[in-house]
């Protein structure tokens, strides 16, 4: 599996940015990023709060 650039508290705070109103087009090309992975990374990570590691999501998910 090929490593993220990203760390998943730099996505979580990408996708904040994209709570408070900022558009995904704008994030993209600021991130130099596609806009598909961050709708990606927002079905993945959107349900999470900013204080959850993607280790305690999958734990959720599986209990």
């Amino acid at each position: 599996m090929k490593k993220s650039r990203f760390t998943d508290s730099q996505i979580m705070a990408i996708l904040k940015q994209h709570e408070a109103g900022v558009p995904v087009s704008e994030l993209a090309r600021e991130h130099n990023v596609s806009t598909a992975l961050i709708y990606q990374w927002r079905s993945k990570f959107g349900g999470m709060d900013a204080s959850m590691s993607y280790g305690d999501f999958w734990c959720m998910e599986a209990g």
